[in-house]
């Protein structure tokens, strides 16, 4: 059983992939071309969103707002304390200051309020400015816009949504992607949508930003690329990833996401009572990028993915060390009572297998080794209390 079966979908796939992949080498444009064009223009559609800026990989695409934003020494960047580090690290490779925010039990995602609180010590200190708040859409579900917003708006800060994970994810209709002043996500092979490779975009309603983002992707050009008016980076997506990412894209619309969706219910219903499966609040919808559950404490957790293991159903724990532990952040002054919530979740949350071709069988097979491990771990247990 795979974790994500990108071979899967590449057999179901096949004939249109390499049919893609053979044009543009037919055609012999790598870098930029037809391809990347026509997946920007289709990406921008999908999203809902007047521009798509293709680049390298997802955190070259947070690295490209940051510079575009001149985020620099001095300003604060508010980060979840769960989540993977390219969200903190793109921060401090500006030479600003993440300051990390814990999250909500139930959805993983940034807490509205514990955000308000950590932007108002940091203006209370004074040492730093507040400029930008970047939520995470973690595990396929966009965080809580209308509220991280309304913070926003209040302080006068930027958003940049971290949809990485969370492509095809909406609330009540409107697409992960299209919040903020901006947005990223990532095109990385086991992503909701990945390409055979890294690659990377950026959502905007902006048109001078998305101008200055495409100038800063190719070494700052101006009105070609050996006219650089300011100083950039080389990132951009090639031809063949934009190819395949087209007939992937296709796909996803067409099914893919309807059934990640359909799969998390088959989860939902099987493990119902057993352990705590994931909350999409009301006129949320997921992409599911994990299919992540909590149990009560790190030996069942433990126990669980060692019996999976030995009847060979990979699992993966999403996110071992919260973001303000990792030693790359180890100069900063932290309180582990502030990150309550992602400490314990750190301890509890395993992911499951999960995309559009997981079979029945795979479902009930992962399901029912789960619930007899933690049938046979809770009788131990309640026979230990009563000993």
């Amino acid at each position: 059983m795979e974790f994500r079966d990108l071979k899967a979908q590449y057999q179901r796939y096949k004939a249109e992939i390499d049919t893609a992949v053979a044009q543009v080498m037919e055609n012999g444009v790598f870098i930029g071309g037809p391809e990347v064009k026509r997946l920007e223009q289709r990406l921008a559609e999908y999203v809902g969103v007047r521009h798509c800026v293709s680049c390298a990989n997802g955190t070259e695409a947070m690295t490209l707002l940051m510079m575009a934003w001149d985020i620099g020494p001095g300003d604060a960047v508010f980060v979840p304390d769960f989540t993977f580090f390219s969200t903190g690290e793109v921060v401090t490779f500006r030479g600003a200051t993440p300051i990390f925010v814990d999250v909500e039990w139930g959805t993983f995602n940034m807490d509205p309020k514990k955000l308000e609180k950590a932007l108002q010590k940091v203006l209370d200190e004074g040492t730093l400015k507040p400029k930008v708040i970047i939520p995470v859409d973690l595990f396929g579900l966009p965080a809580n816009y209308p509220l991280i917003l309304e913070i926003a708006r209040k302080y006068n800060l930027r958003v940049l949504e971290d949809a990485a994970q969370g492509f095809g994810g909406r609330i009540d209709g409107k697409m992960a992607g299209s919040f903020g002043d901006a947005a990223t996500t990532s095109f990385f092979p086991a992503k909701p949508l990945g390409c055979y490779g890294d690659g990377g975009a950026i959502f905007t309603d902006d048109d001078a930003l998305a101008v200055l983002i495409r100038s800063l992707k190719v070494h700052g050009k101006g009105e070609d690329k050996y006219d650089n008016v300011r100083v950039g980076v080389n990132s951009r997506l090639d031809a063949i990833q934009a190819a395949i990412l087209n007939i992937k894209l296709t796909a996803f619309i067409h099914h893919e996401l309807e059934d990640v969706n359909r799969i998390a219910e088959k989860y939902h219903f099987a493990l119902s009572g057993f352990v705590e499966t994931p909350q999409i609040p009301e006129g949320y919808m997921s992409s599911y990028a994990q299919y992540t559950i909590k149990f009560k404490n790190k030996v069942e957790r433990d126990a669980v993915k060692s019996d999976l293991a030995a009847e060979g159903i990979p699992s993966m724990i999403y996110y071992v060390k919260p973001m303000h532990r990792q030693g790359a952040f180890c100069e900063g002054k932290y309180d582990d009572q502030d990150f309550e919530v992602t400490n314990h979740l750190c301890d509890t949350v395993l992911s499951l297998p999960m995309h559009p071709y997981l079979e029945e069988e795979d479902i009930n097979n992962t399901t029912n080794v789960l619930k007899s491990t933690l049938k046979s771990f809770r009788k131990r247990g309640r026979e230990n209390i009563d000993e």
